[in-house]
């Protein structure tokens, strides 16, 4: 009989089981430097990034990251049940954009002691609010600088589309007025990668 968790009892594990391999077994592995650990995560990946630099989520009458009531993991929140975390301190600096933040409070960030850079669109978005991603921010330990892109949501964060996928998903692909996503994203690269130039030489 297999048993299936529900993945986000294994995203954090995940994320620690690509640092173990990386430097190891990957073919290329002398092209990397396994003290220079940095960590991108956006959305619910902001959240696993999150939880994998010392963050303590709260459970309980929060509510779930997802509607489905069938979801393992939407039923594991909304009875206070802990999932399955890790944290690893090989990761020495992280950029998280537009986390899922709703189940963080100020104590339970208290285990994050690297240097973070902090995303937020100002009007959120897919469960993530303004509102969350400011308190991450007012709240965060370590937290070296908040960026708040002016008229964007959640998903400006996402790569430009290629124009058939934004016919087909314009929720995910089309833009306010006025926001021009791909001067937004070689701006943003440009910071992610100086951030983590400066912080993980």
């Amino acid at each position: 009989m297999v048993v299936r968790e529900p993945p986000a009892v294994h995203a954090t594990v995940r994320i620690r089981r690509v640092i173990d391999v990386m430097p190891g077994a990957w073919p290329d592995a002398s092209r990397l430097d396994a003290g220079r650990v940095g960590l991108f995560g956006f959305s619910r990946g902001g959240y696993t990034g999150l939880v994998s630099i010392g963050a303590d989520p709260v459970f309980g009458n929060a509510m779930p990251p997802c509607p489905d009531n069938g979801n393992p993991a939407c039923l594991q929140a909304r009875h206070g049940e802990r999932w399955q975390l890790v944290h690893d301190a090989r990761i020495k600096a992280a950029a998280i954009a537009d986390p899922l933040s709703r189940f963080f409070t100020a104590d339970s960030l208290g285990g994050v002691k690297i240097p973070v850079q902090l995303w937020g669109s100002q009007y959120g978005g897919d469960g993530v609010s303004p509102e969350n991603v400011a308190a991450i921010a007012r709240t965060l330990p370590s937290l070296v600088e908040f960026n708040v892109v002016a008229k964007a949501r959640h998903f400006a964060f996402l790569a430009p589309c290629p124009a058939d996928l934004a016919k087909k998903l314009p929720a995910i692909c089309v833009d306010d007025p006025g926001f021009d996503r791909s001067a937004f994203h070689l701006d943003m690269n440009a910071r992610v990668l100086r951030f983590f130039r400066k912080y993980l030489m």
